[in-house]
């Protein structure tokens, strides 16, 4: 059995001797040209005068090109066509394009479109939350509002509140493969794309929108990128659509690659978000009701903002049942980089507000959270028993985290390690510990219900190998191997007799993206259906040939038995062909049980959940505010694993990303709307040296209850919310500062400044 083997990634090889090939490895024709953006300098305002002849007489220049001088449309937005490809006379952010150059060289691009002259007429600029409040600036007519319950009326009723508010910063997704993307003009006027991108078909869309032709006109291809995090999802098109533009304009191959600056300048990052919350508790703890009122900062253009504010709201109960919710929410408009996709979408933003909110209660009754987290659980699931539903009306019918968190209590010795921690702290002036255990639920599917889709194309050859593609991209992931995992599994034939090539729009049409966490899900069902449709073939074939039944033939180990028979699988196919039996197939799935009406707030957007959680263990140094994660225990529900190993490894990654975005990831904007930390020298993510010392990361054995496939659990997105886990635990620290009657209210990111000013609020406190 291929599936539930912990294979090692099926590029792993080439990635460290260096032969993995990205799109800037693509052996490029003699004669292609290189492209760069000329950028806006200001925030917001009209250009008065564009002088473009000092670009245009540099040295290897061949042509510049503006707006007017497009074929077709001009416009790269994945959502509300409200994001032209180059400014049409008005600049809303600094960074935004301006005009296009086309030259002999990278190098000779990028200088000459700093060359230009251009003079603006400057605008008041919406930089922050409050700006757009006060401006009424935002996407949609006003803000959208969910509710379950009364939330004013329980919280008014309960024993206790309180009231705060929560700031979180955006996130570079500093993949390690910038944006690139190359042109190549075919006979008849079509275009072949290679572009670094989470979503091809959506590039071909608007690929061929911008050239005015119909998309069967345009072919993407993508092998791999070198990681993505949600930043290929819809910042690739301007690089892949500015390549075919400038291909048809010149009839030459165009490549374009952002260096770092640029990339870091141009494209989106995570929203950044504030929430305020007021909250209404018992003695035990139990929430009676919450408000939570979201701000989104969304920048300039519309992009994706509205799914991730969406995701947001749905994630605000996180592991808990809280009958009585009201949320508002924001999508503000701002003269910023178009906010984007980013691993999670959204629902980390949504569930480090309600752990804040168990937090700040646990803070204010003396209790262990972890006591108060588990009195607010989601009811487990039961046979025979009624589940409790969410505040959008989905029953959780699948809830483990109850024993989860037992499980893990228990096996990280979490009671007996946060007294240790209690002692350490009465002992030690300097240098303070916090501990903390924090739960994940996280929805899969795409809540844009339509996306729940793939298709896959398997074609088997005469000599028993098989090739296969699907509409999933690989970005680092092991979403190939996991797929060729499939195959082999449903053929009997070692992994060695599968290929996948690189994800192509000519070959499976109609892709969604690779992202929702839901690559594994939709295209590992599809290529089963394919290879299902030719071994049912080959079964009556054979079926037919001995007089026995389809179902009694068995495909393994490289044999296909009937009754008493064996015969090798190349030997099988071979036949097959010569009988003339069709040895290829494409297969098609839709995720099943999925109805979400997003105006109102009310359906089942997700086919389940997938849970953990985690425990992580900090020290900080209370005269510098520096600190590091000693010990991280998690214990993740992948249901019945495709791959332990490659699991494990997405678990451990997407933990320390998030704990990067809570706790040193700081993008930071000057009062003119400047990115000031746009490249390594100014951006900090973790380093190998940041993860914790002692890291145990475990699988927790449960096959998922829904049909997926062989029953596994979606495994990118959810675990990066275990890094809430050291925000609550840096803050448990923080809180030892003082006399224990001020919360920390500890914002993200939890920098080492952060930290100290937090210290020092304490002491001043006690």
């Amino acid at each position: 059995m291929s599936v539930s083997r912990p294979l090692p990634h099926d590029a792993a090889r080439l990635h460290v001797t260096g032969q993995a090939r990205y799109v800037d490895d693509i052996p490029s024709p003699a004669g292609t040209l290189h492209l760069a953006f000329g950028l806006s300098e200001i925030t917001h305002g009209r250009i008065t005068h564009l002088d473009l002849d000092p670009v245009r007489q540099a040295p290897g220049v061949k042509c510049v090109l503006v707006a007017d001088d497009l074929p077709a449309a001009n416009d790269v937005s994945p959502s509300a066509h409200d994001e032209p490809l180059l400014s049409t006379g008005s600049v809303h952010y600094v960074g935004q394009p301006i005009f296009l150059v086309v030259a002999a060289s990278h190098q000779q691009a990028r200088r000459a479109a700093r060359m230009a002259v251009i003079d603006y007429a400057e605008e008041p600029a919406i930089l922050t939350i409050d700006e757009a409040l006060a401006a009424d600036s935002r996407f949609e007519n006003g803000p959208v509002e969910w509710a379950t319950g009364d939330a004013d009326q329980a919280i008014r009723d309960a024993d206790h509140q309180l009231s705060r508010s929560l700031t979180m910063g955006g996130q570079e997704h500093f993949y390690l493969e910038g944006q690139a993307a190359l042109a190549w003009p075919q006979e008849g006027g079509d275009m072949l794309v290679n572009t670094s991108t989470q979503h091809p078909t959506e590039i071909q869309h608007k690929v061929a929108e911008a050239l005015g032709v119909p998309m069967h006109a345009v072919r993407v291809e993508t092998r791999r990128m070198g990681g993505g995090f949600g930043g290929k999802e819809s910042q690739g098109n301007a690089l892949a659509v500015a390549c075919a533009v400038a291909a048809r304009a010149t009839g030459r191959p165009c490549k374009m690659r952002y260096d770092r600056d640029d990339d870091m300048v141009i494209t989106g990052k995570r929203h950044d978000f504030r929430i305020d919350y007021t909250v209404g508790y018992d003695e035990d703890g139990r929430i009676r009701g919450v408000f939570f009122e979201q701000f989104a900062r969304c920048g300039w253009a519309m992009d994706l903002s509205l799914p991730v504010a969406d995701r947001a709201m749905l994630h605000s109960d996180n592991a808990y049942h809280i009958e009585n919710m009201r949320i508002t929410s924001h999508r503000l408009k701002t003269n910023t980089q178009s906010a984007t996709a980013y691993r999670g979408f959204g629902g980390p933003q949504g569930m480090l507000g309600i752990e804040r909110v168990l937090d700040d209660v646990a803070f204010a009754l003396g209790r262990d959270p972890l006591d108060v987290r588990r009195r607010n659980f989601y009811p487990s699931a039961s046979a025979g028993s009624v589940p409790a539903t969410t505040h959008y009306g989905m029953p959780v019918e699948d809830f483990v985290l109850d024993d989860i968190c037992d499980r893990l209590a228990a096996s990280s010795d979490y009671a007996a390690r946060r007294q240790a921690v209690r002692d350490w702290n009465a002992a030690n002036p300097i240098l303070k510990k916090g501990i903390a255990l924090t739960p994940v639920k996280f929805g899969i599917s795409f809540t844009l219900t339509h996306l729940n889709q793939a298709g896959a194309l398997v074609h088997v050859y005469q000599d028993g190998s098989i090739h296969l593609n699907h509409g999933g991209t690989e970005m680092g992931q092991g979403l190939f191997q996991k797929v060729a995992q499939v195959a082999a599994a449903r053929f009997g034939v070692d992994l060695s007799m599968i290929k996948i090539t690189a994800t192509d729009t000519a070959k499976v049409p109609n892709t969604s993206a690779t992202a929702a966490s839901s690559g594994s899900d939709l295209n590992g069902m599809a290529v089963r259906i394919a290879c299902d449709t030719i071994r049912d073939r080959l079964a009556s074939f054979l079926a037919e040939r001995h007089q026995a039944e389809a179902a009694d033939v068995i495909f393994r180990d490289g044999q296909v038995h009937v009754g008493a028979e064996s015969y090798p699988f190349a030997t099988v196919i071979n036949e097959a062909y010569m009988a003339r039996i069709s040895l290829s197939a494409t297969g098609y799935y839709k995720t099943p049980k999925i109805t979400w009406d997003r105006i109102r707030g009310r359906g089942r957007p997700f086919f389940y959940f997938a849970y953990g959680a985690s425990v992580s263990e900090v020290v900080i140094d209370t005269l510098t505010g520096e600190n590091r994660i000693l010990r991280t225990d998690i214990l993740h529900d992948a249901g019945a694993s495709l791959n332990p190993a490659l699991d494990i490894g997405q678990v451990e990654g997407a933990y320390v990303q998030g704990a990067g975005w809570l706790t040193m990831e700081e993008l930071v904007w000057d009062d003119a709307g400047r990115l000031r930390t746009h490249a390594p020298s100014t951006y900090k993510i973790p380093a190998c040296s940041d993860r914790p010392d002692d890291f145990r990361v475990t699988l927790y054995e449960m096959e998922n209850r829904e049909d997926t496939i062989y029953r596994s659990k979606a495994v990118g997105e959810p675990p990066f919310m275990h890094g809430i886990s050291v925000l609550m635990a840096l803050s448990d620290a923080v809180a030892a500062c003082g006399s224990g009657g001020l919360y920390p209210d500890l914002d993200a990111p939890a920098t080492p400044e952060q930290l100290l000013t937090a210290i020092e609020r304490q002491r001043a406190a006690s």
